[in-house]
């Protein structure tokens, strides 16, 4: 009889939510799991689960050859581990903590610096869809090394590999949630609005939400994959307008005065519209808004 194939060890370096999520997902799989955190009582659940805690970073990097960081930020990385350099050698760091593409960067030529691999890594779903189905985490770093651990990543979420430049998986990320917390911040406005004529969150926001849910369907519907016009620098206005998308966002800026709103997200959305009007571009596309995106500046005038 042929014996199960033992499964590599695994280091988790971070243990709040999403670590704690990692850790179980791997230990489900039977991997091997040791664990570190500044505050140690967070892994007292995990060890009695099957982790093996590490008493100092050192240790808890010696101790796979795949070391996962889980972390607030890039710095934390360096307050953790930069004295811990010489533990690096011949080991992958996979860091799935937020911050920026050029630090994502500098991290690797780090990483590098020290005789490790390293794979940038940006977690699309909450802690509590970590090793689901449902789940899928974008990477980035050397294409060898990810194919080395794509089968113990994968259990955290599909991965989704975008390149070679450690940066981009930041990148996506980032792009990911400038859509998400733009999001977030318009349901907010539009509750506030709808809050000013009487009602209550709990009726308005079921209609906002299926709105929201909607975007992109509409979009692909409508507009026929604006990324394919996008990219051949083409903004057909058959459908719709800036001049008349615009004017919609100048009723907003508008209504939300008279309100006594915030404005700084209705500004920000008219200033795009404006940018376009102000540049002949009123007949075009609403996807024109992406010239003020990419070369910002002050609108030329105002209303």
């Amino acid at each position: 009889m042929n014996e199960p194939q033992k499964l590599g060890a695994v280091t988790v370096i971070g243990l709040g939510p999403m670590g704690r999520a990692m850790t179980r997902a791997l230990l489900a799989a039977g991997h091997p799991v040791t664990v570190w955190n500044r505050t140690p009582a967070r892994a007292t659940d995990l060890v009695a689960a099957g982790a093996t805690p590490a008493a100092t970073p050192a240790e808890a990097v010696e101790a796979s050859d795949l070391v996962l960081l889980s972390l607030t930020d890039y710095r934390a990385m360096h307050d953790i581990l930069d004295r811990s350099t010489a533990s690096l050698a011949g080991r992958t760091l996979a860091n799935l903590s937020s911050d920026t593409p050029g630090r994502s960067r500098e991290a690797a030529a780090w990483a590098a610096g020290h005789g490790a691999d390293f794979l940038t890594g940006g977690v699309m779903v909450p802690a509590p869809m970590v090793g689901t189905p449902a789940a899928h985490v974008y990477y980035s770093g050397d294409a060898q090394v990810m194919r080395r651990h794509a089968a113990t990543l994968e259990l955290l979420g599909a991965p989704k590999y975008l390149g070679a430049d450690p940066g981009l998986a930041q990148m996506m990320y980032q792009a990911q949630l400038a859509v998400f917390l733009t999001t977030l911040s318009s349901l907010m406005h539009a509750t506030a609005m709808l809050g000013t004529a009487g009602m209550k969150a709990a009726e308005a926001l079921p209609e906002l939400l299926a709105s929201a849910d909607r975007i992109g369907a509409i979009l692909r519907a409508v507009e026929q994959v604006p990324g394919t016009a996008l990219d051949a620098g083409e903004h057909p206005g058959h459908l719709s307008t800036v001049t008349m998308m615009g004017a919609t966002a100048d009723h907003i800026v508008e209504t939300s005065t008279t309100l006594g709103l915030d404005l700084a997200l209705p500004l920000a959305v008219q200033a795009h519209y404006r940018h376009a009007i102000d540049n002949g571009h009123g007949a075009d596309n609403w996807t024109r808004i992406i010239d003020a995106v990419r070369s910002p500046r002050r609108p030329n005038r105002t209303r």
